[in-house]
């Protein structure tokens, strides 16, 4: 039958409807409900509070299909506010789950739905990014896995029994606690993990001259994790016996492929395989040209594929991670039958990676490289920490751990070669199966960051700002990001984009690797690039939960995206800078026999308001408080000059030492006194401070607290120029709880308890 024409205009319109309609129709919604709630758990033999969602930590497993359609629906029942980030996913910026710069938090008892469209593949996670709920649970696999008919379907790689792991710490600390406890510069974590380096330890080892030339540049002892963490967990289990996938019996020669998250707060992990080398053939879920290893190290956020085989019947082979520091692991034993360790990894030589860092570190705080291109993890700078660096110390240490444990261990992969070297995996290595350039005719704007840090007062910034100190990077859309960013602290970080893949510029070129998160290794310089096609405010930051939470982030604004979910984006905006620089109280109370005395301070990033206090059992002692409120300036913040407040109350007449150096006297018995003044931080981390008071008055003052004369044996002491001096001793018996004795010019000698907070 012939249709008029007048009707064939109508009837078109309506045709290509509908025939978008059974398009949208036909893509598949995966709809996931997540619940979450608190819980309690049981990992250390003491129950504490996490987070669980469905009723398990980690998370579920969340799996898709390229093509299909995400709809994740989360029902919050915590007493607070919660949101969900998927990392690594490319969508919309309103489904991005950053509170305050993509959408409001979810409030208690609410139901927040995200809904995005599947445009990619591969390895990812997810986890919430709101406060500190990543560290106590919410993390979990996000698993993409390519269509049938994908071009880049690659056989005997992706057709592979699969597993998805995700690596996590656990501790029995609040992360809050946690984070206060690093602004503090409490160092409790060090003695637990048994890395302090104190001036004992020191001679002991033959080390005394390094540790001296360390204080002197005004350093803090090496470090490689900020935190000391009580569990390892894959999976949510310590230990795992992997024996069959997909119901079919692990035997030798199966091949398995395991995509791996580290969705750790803050631990850096070690991958080692007992049945041999490991192959890498995807990371941050991108194809990369397989390539075989002994190991790697998996950086907070990143996700690699890796390919294992089970050698042999009837044995079971250890997949162990391990943390950086080496303090604990968590492992699955591949396989059916007698376990095979991989052993443990030897302790660090901590005043080996000192002494290094010493002939680094210029006077003012910056890094010499020396003349030395560092980048793309291929010169680790710690590399003299490592033992197993040098054969002959490996098989030492290996037989060691064979006494100690009385148990079976595989030859190492290199052992099984023939040879001593350790191949671990860099970013070197790593090559695109695809052509990754970025469009020619695309205009390019330029960006340099260097990373900074100030380890005693744990801030951490880019270019010297935090957060709360920067506006948003705008960017047109359409704009390629070509983006240098060099390490100039002591610290490693994982430098995570969100929304984007960019390329790691190496030596291959036209197939250099997509990645969403790169490590950046202290002195070395990478440069990634990237299109920034998709509108939206995206975050820019360190990975290490408390790193984040301390400053070290920025935002890219892309386009004039007006995301309906935050209408008022710049109050929102504020929010969000507060939240990466929140103030810190610590405070410490002295029961002694002569007197009390004690600090409190409330600081941020910049800002510091403390108050000292000392008070006498009698009238020749008296009391005596002494208020500051200062800011920190300059990268390194070794100095801060500050308003204060003095009120004192002592008999005088009694003291021969009544007049200061100035030859100044103070008459009255009781004294009130504004004052202004600096502190700065000398070289062997003495601090000088000068302070004029109202009444003409002067004062300067060196003092010292926390000298690490053994592993748990502090010293102090202060002099000023009105006569005063003070000298004490503190053992740590707890991260609250110390042991202290000393002498003060007021009060004379006094012993007692002091607690900490």
């Amino acid at each position: 039958m012939d249709i008029p024409k007048v009707f064939q205009k109508k009837l078109l319109p309506i045709a290509l409807g509908l025939m978008v309609t059974t398009s949208v129709f036909a893509q598949k919604v995966v709809r996931y409900n997540l619940v979450v709630k608190d819980t309690i758990v049981n990992y250390t033999g003491k129950e504490k509070r996490a987070i669980a969602v469905n009723g398990q930590i980690p998370m579920p497993t969340l799996t898709f299909t390229e093509g299909d359609t995400a709809e994740i629906v989360v029902h919050n029942q915590l007493k607070e506010n919660t949101s969900l980030h998927w990392h690594g996913i490319f969508l919309p910026n309103k489904e991005d789950g950053v509170p305050f710069l993509t959408q409001k938090p979810i409030p208690p008892g609410a139901t927040y739905t995200y809904r995005f469209p599947i445009i990619q593949n591969g390895s990812h996670w997810y986890h919430s990014h709101f406060g500190m709920q990543e560290q106590i649970g919410m993390y979990g696999s996000f698993i993409i896995h390519k269509k049938a008919e994908d071009k880049t379907w690659r056989k005997g790689i992706d057709d592979l029994p699969e597993v998805p792991i995700i690596l996590s710490e656990w501790t029995n600390l609040n992360p809050h606690n946690i984070q206060r406890m690093l602004h503090a510069g409490s160092d409790w974590f060090a003695i637990k993990k048994g890395a302090t380096q104190s001036y004992s330890e020191a001679v002991r080892s033959g080390n005394f001259k390094t540790k001296l030339t360390n204080e002197w540049k005004r350093m803090e002892a090496m470090d490689v994790s900020d935190v000391a963490y009580d569990k390892v967990l894959m999976n949510g289990q310590h230990l795992t016996d992997l024996k069959s996938v997909d119901g079919k019996p692990l035997k030798a020669g199966d091949r398995l492929r395991l995509r791996i998250a580290n969705g750790g707060a803050s631990s850096y992990f070690w991958l080692r395989y007992a049945g041999g080398k490991i192959t890498v053939v995807a990371s941050n879920g991108r194809d990369v040209e397989p390539h075989e290893v002994d190991r790697l190290i998996i950086a907070v956020s990143e996700t690699y594929d890796v390919v294992l085989t089970v050698p042999e019947d009837n044995k079971a082979f250890e997949l162990m991670a391990t943390t950086e520091d080496r303090t604990q692991s968590a492992g699955y034993f591949i396989g059916n039958g007698e376990k095979q360790f991989v052993g443990e990894m030897p302790h660090l030589k901590y005043f080996e990676g000192m002494k290094m860092m010493n002939g680094m570190m210029k006077m003012n705080g910056d890094l010499d490289d020396m003349g030395m291109s560092m980048s793309l993890n291929q010169m680790d700078m710690n590399a003299v920490m490592y033992p197993e660096i040098s054969g002959e110390e490996q098989k030492k240490h290996k037989k060691e751990t064979h006494e100690n444990h009385q148990h079976e261990m595989a030859p190492s992969p290199s052992e099984r070669a023939g040879s001593d070297a350790i191949v671990t995996l860099n970013y070197a290595m790593l090559k695109s199966p695809h052509n990754t350039t970025l469009p020619s005719d695309a205009p390019v704007k330029e960006l340099k960051f260097t990373l900074t840090g100030n380890m005693s007062r744990y801030v951490w910034s880019m270019d010297g700002k935090v957060l709360d100190e920067s506006d948003k990077i705008p960017v047109k859309k359409g704009e390629i990001l070509k983006i240098t960013l060099y390490n100039n602290s002591m610290m490693r970080h994982p430098i995570h984009l969100h929304g984007f893949d960019f390329r790691v510029l190496n030596q291959h070129g036209e197939n250099s690797p997509l990645k969403n998160v790169i490590d950046i290794m202290p002195m070395e310089t990478d440069t990634i690039e990237f299109l920034a096609n998709t509108e939206g405010d995206w975050f820019f930051h360190c990975h290490i939960l408390y790193h984040m939470m301390a400053g070290m982030n920025k935002v890219f604004a892309v386009g004039d995206y007006q995301n309906p979910y935050l209408p008022d984006k710049k109050m929102a905006y504020k929010m969000l800078q507060r939240e990466s620089n929140m103030p810190h109280f610590m405070a410490q109370n002295d029961f002694a026999t002569n007197g009390n005395d004690g600090s409190a301070m409330l600081m941020n990033a910049r800002w510091s308001l403390g108050t000292e206090w000392r008070l006498g059992y009698n009238d020749m002692h008296g009391y005596e408080t002494e208020t500051h409120l200062g800011r920190y300036i300059g990268k390194m913040q070794w100095f801060m000059p500050f308003i204060g407040f003095d009120w004192r109350y002592r008999k005088m007449g009694i003291d021969e030492h009544e007049k200061n150096l100035f030859g100044q006297k103070n008459e009255k018995d009781n004294r009130a006194s504004l004052s202004i003044g600096f502190m700065y931080t000398l070289p062997m981390l003495v601090n000088f401070q000068a302070e004029v008071y109202h009444d003409g008055i002067v004062r300067l003052s060196l003092m010292r607290e926390d000298i690490p004369v053994s592993k748990r044996l502090r010293g102090g002491f202060m002099v000023n120029t009105d006569f005063e001096y003070m000298a004490d001793l503190r053992f740590i018996l707890t991260r609250h709880l110390s042991i202290r004795t000393h002498y003060d010019s007021d009060m004379g000698f006094g012993a007692g308890l002091t607690l900490n907070y």
